[in-house]
């Protein structure tokens, strides 16, 4: 799998995720999961996770359509979704600069620039490409009003996380197989993925939200104590008035929340 490297792919994606999810600027949401496996010999603990068992990390970025856009596969499963992140390729071109991502652009309706943006839960650090949901204490109705649009968005990615894991019933016990071996176990059926869903727009295309498979892999351990910059801010707080606005609402978004 190739992820997008043109200005005009970028775009492509964050417009499906405006068009089916309603969220903004959106370039796929991301996450991360354990893969169970048999503990290795002479191991140690470093693939026992705070699960207490051994894994190794499957991290991915997913488009509007659950096709994965990126997988990173292999780090040590007593890693935290944000420190796996962090020593990815993806975080590394995403600092660098280095993935032709488009530059700030005013949304319809909208008076000011906002940077195209990663979706993803509280695991991961606040950054101005990647956004998070409010904490959870003391929200304005506004803010309860952003969570959910973004929640809404990043909930494709367990989406795809569920297909993957109910459809490949290797992942439904520990691989008795060597690491490496599994890793290319895991991006073979996230190719696999992809390939099964070429001929349609997206999964709830051909299944209806409702019976979308839950994911049976095990979520990633939180890390706590990110600090965050200032213009992170501002840019989740300029998306929050946005879609809180009459050009980025939508007409069914208190009644969700409420």
């Amino acid at each position: 799998m190739q992820v997008p490297n043109t200005e005009q792919q970028w775009k492509a994606v964050a417009a499906d995720f405006l068009s089916k999810w309603n969220f903004p600027n959106c370039l796929g949401a991301l996450d991360g999961k354990h893969v169970a496996i048999l503990p290795p010999p002479n191991s140690g603990s470093q693939y026992y996770n705070y699960k207490h068992f051994n894994s190794i990390i499957l991290m991915a970025l997913v488009d509007a359509a659950h096709k994965f856009l990126y997988v990173d596969v292999g780090s040590y499963g007593r890693f935290a979704d944000g420190g796996v992140f962090n020593n990815c390729t993806l975080a590394k071109g995403l600092n660098e600069g280095s993935l032709n991502i488009p530059g700030d652009c005013q949304l319809p309706g909208f008076t000011n620039s906002l940077p195209y943006v990663i979706v993803a839960d509280d695991a991961f650090a606040l950054k101005t490409n990647i956004m998070k949901p409010y904490c959870s204490r003391g929200l304005t109705q506004q803010q309860r009003i952003f969570n959910y649009r973004l929640s809404r968005a990043r909930r494709v990615v367990e989406n795809a996380f569920g297909i993957l894991s109910n459809r490949f019933k290797v992942f439904g016990r520990p691989i008795a197989l060597a690491p490496e071996k599994v890793e290319v176990v895991v991006m073979t059926a996230c190719c696999l993925h992809n390939f099964l869903l070429r001929d349609v727009a997206s999964a709830s295309d051909y299944m209806p939200p409702d019976d979308l498979p839950d994911c049976t892999l095990p979520p990633l351990a939180q890390k706590s104590g990110n600090r965050v910059s200032r213009q992170a801010m501002y840019v989740r707080d300029q998306l929050c008035s946005y879609v809180n606005s009459t050009a980025g609402a939508v007409n069914w978004q208190t009644e969700a929340i409420s």
